[in-house]
């Protein structure tokens, strides 16, 4: 059998729990992880899973820095961008279902080395935003009860996300699945609320498209200004790329995700650029909340906030701050899930300590899982103590990850399908075919490089900033 089709069916049968090929006997016997993820369970975090704090708070220095039409674009080019990281991820996913994509293929395609890099270097990222969204969800709380200490119910949202994750994969995929319909709910809700509002509907106020003739609209600072919303807006799909591990647990990967891959074009069109354009329609872009809005503690003057405000809703800070508080729960459960999967695939391998493998009976890699959260926790002591430098040192190194596991996807998939053809398969019999190739693994290519090089500008100017400077690109070279 060919080598790319040996593989395929290599690891359908080891992540299926059919016949696996142990180095023992003792290890047949051994539980493993196991196929239960539904397919609307992976169709809801495809489609939500990665709607967050870059949206919600963020999403609005998009528009300060360049205008409506400017932040407009900026999303659609991010947006397209990410389309085709995830069709790329989609197609040798389906093809070699496994829980660590990012590790295997690059082993695989790439280089052995660079393999071990991008599964170390995932599992970090995702360990240091479980232990920012800790901090952040103390920040949260103390919206409502500023008088208690947030450690408290930092501690409390640690052993919420465990046990999710500790119960089983149906314990993690039924827990995102409600809080990403949440998520999506809400996105539903602005939209209907902030056309009433563009409309004077709702608030009494006949907006129309008055703000985009206002300084600095429809495009502010140009080109720049598009540049710097696209950094922004990079991050704000920070994530996409976790429905690459879920295959691995996938009840029927072959149909699942394809679905899911094709409902990221949806989700990009209809969520990320419909609520941009509601925003740059209702705010205007010299509003300076919007510049401030960078933080889960700025959430009263989060553009979303503001536009339920404008329909006249007051309580819209204490909605939007429960909403973010799922947001944080949700990134946190993914982010614990994807580190285990990640480090027991490390762990097979033999890049990680052999007792990573060892799983639970309801397939959960309870060790990894410990490993995990015992180290996000020392990222939230380490938030709590001096002057945070080195807080903010962990958090920047893990900045760029997302973007270089982006530009591995697309490396990866352009090796990938040149191994394909040249083994005279045919490239209708994937099981899912990603779309314009090779433009498309290209052209992300081409528009990360611009991102990470362009994400440290404010390192170098106006005043250079050893530390961050640093802290900012130290994630290139490992």
């Amino acid at each position: 059998m060919p080598e790319l089709e040996r593989q395929s069916s290599d690891y359908e049968e080891k992540h299926a729990g059919a016949t696996e090929t142990p180095e023992s006997v003792q290890e047949q016997s051994q539980p493993r992880l196991q196929r239960k993820l539904k397919s609307r369970q992976m169709g809801m975090i495809a489609i939500g899973g990665t709607i967050g704090t870059g949206l919600f708070i963020g999403s609005g220095s998009t528009l300060s820095y360049a205008g409506p039409a400017g932040s407009l674009i900026a999303y659609l080019v991010i947006g397209s961008m990410v389309f085709f990281v995830c069709t790329s991820l989609g197609e040798m996913s389906t093809f070699i279902p496994t829980p660590d994509p990012f590790n295997h293929f690059a082993t695989r395609f790439l280089d052995p080395s660079l393999g071990f890099a991008f599964g170390w270097n995932y599992w970090y990222s995702w360990m240091v935003t479980v232990g920012s969204e800790l901090v952040a969800c103390g920040l949260i709380v103390q919206f409502w009860l500023p008088n208690l200490t947030g450690v408290i119910w930092s501690i409390i949202a640690l052993v919420v996300m465990f046990l999710l994750n500790a119960i089983s994969v149906r314990g993690y995929g039924e827990s995102e699945f409600w809080m990403s319909a949440l998520k999506v709910l809400t996105i539903f809700v602005f939209l209907i609320v902030g056309i009433l509002t563009v409309t004077g509907v709702a608030g009494g106020d006949y907006i129309g498209g008055r703000n985009w003739h206002v300084e600095g609209a429809p495009f502010k600072e140009h080109v720049v200004g598009i540049l710097k919303a696209c950094i922004v807006a990079a991050f704000s799909f920070q994530g996409t790329e976790i429905i690459g591990v879920t295959v691995g647990e996938s009840a029927n990967p072959r149909r699942d995700v394809p679905r899911a891959i094709r409902s990221v074009f949806w989700r990009i069109l209809f969520f990320y650029i419909s609520s941009i354009l509601i925003i740059g329609l209702v705010i205007r872009n010299d509003n300076e909340n919007l510049a401030n809005a960078s933080s889960v503690s700025d959430v009263a003057i989060s553009p979303f906030t503001m536009v339920f405000q404008k329909a006249g809703a007051d309580w819209a800070a204490h909605i939007m701050n429960a909403i973010v508080l799922v947001t944080i729960l949700s990134a946190g459960n993914s982010g614990l899930y994807a580190c285990t999967r990640v480090m027991w695939v490390l762990a097979k391998e033999g890049k990680a300590p052999r007792w990573f493998r060892k799983v639970t009976k309801a397939g959960v890699p309870f060790w990894a899982l410990v490993f995990t959260a015992l180290w996000s926790t020392v990222i939230f002591c380490i938030s709590l103590a001096g002057n945070k430098k080195v807080y903010t040192f962990l958090i920047n190194l893990s900045g760029l990850s997302g973007m270089c596991f982006w530009v591995g996807i697309a490396l990866c998939h352009w090796r990938f399908r040149r191994a394909y053809v040249a083994q005279g398969y045919d490239l209708a019999d994937l099981p899912y075919k990603a779309a314009l190739f090779p433009f498309g693994p290209i052209y992300a290519c081409v528009l990360l490089a611009i991102i990470i090089i362009g994400q440290g500008y404010s390192t170098i100017w106006p005043k250079f900033d050893a530390l961050s400077f640093v802290s900012t690109y130290l994630a290139l070279p490992l």
